[in-house]
């Protein structure tokens, strides 16, 4: 179930990949204990990669002299995010500026959080990535451009975007934004999901120091007048 309702008529829909460690194919072990005290306590070890499910990843993941998880305000990690979906892009273009000011041009604003999608959707990070049947649109640099003049806070990427196309645009995707403290929100799920493009959206990661990219939350609330236009 990834649909809720909340009182007012505002509407919750959890964008987060499940993670089983029985079938997890990145790191993802728990270590459940009793503590053995005079009541059960039960604790858990837990042994996960940074990047794991649907994670928000920092400046730190990409440069050792940029900003890690805790030195990122809280809110970083939540705000008025826009889904745009490109539909009018052939397969395996990649996007430019005026393929963005296209789908979504002067909607975009400072300090929102912008989801990128299309319609030939394939899940990342999986054996048929880059084969001749993975048709997603591709990010490069210009992209990225486009996205840091318009000060976004947060990029994040629906099945139909390649984050792993090839070295060189990947690299200057993540350079031009992460340089200004943008944060990337990967493998979110369950976008068919919302009814409208424009919401709240929260992806709240652990604050620890140190950390590059953290597992999170990520859902929606569709309703909140202040984040609906």
């Amino acid at each position: 179930m990834s649909v809720f309702q909340l009182g007012n008529g505002l509407r919750v829909i959890d964008l987060t990949k499940e993670l089983d460690p029985a079938t997890e194919s990145r790191r993802c072990h728990l270590f459940r204990f009793n503590t053995g005290g005079p009541i059960p306590d039960f604790h858990t070890i837990m042994d996960l990669t940074s990047h794991l499910g649907t994670h928000v990843e920092c400046p730190y993941h990409h440069n050792d002299n940029w900003t890690d998880v805790q030195g990122l305000p809280i809110t970083t990690f939540m705000g008025r995010a826009i889904y745009v979906d490109i539909t009018h892009m052939a397969p395996n273009e990649k996007i430019k500026g005026e393929d963005l000011e296209k789908a979504c041009g002067d909607r975009i604003k400072e300090g929102d959080i912008v989801i990128l999608d299309s319609q030939y959707k394939l899940p990342p990070f999986t054996p048929v990535s880059n084969t001749p049947g993975d048709k997603r649109l591709f990010i490069c640099k210009e992209t990225a451009q486009w996205l840091k003049d318009k000060k976004v806070k947060c990029v994040g990427f629906g099945d139909g975007v390649s984050i792993e196309s090839n070295n060189t645009d990947v690299s200057a995707f993540h350079d031009v934004l992460m340089e200004v403290n943008v944060v990337f929100l990967e493998v979110l799920k369950n976008l068919e999901e919302l009814k409208t493009d424009t919401f709240f959206m929260s992806y709240t990661p652990l604050p620890i120091k140190g950390l590059d990219s953290c597992p999170i939350r990520a859902y929606a609330i569709e309703g909140i007048a202040e984040f609906s236009v």
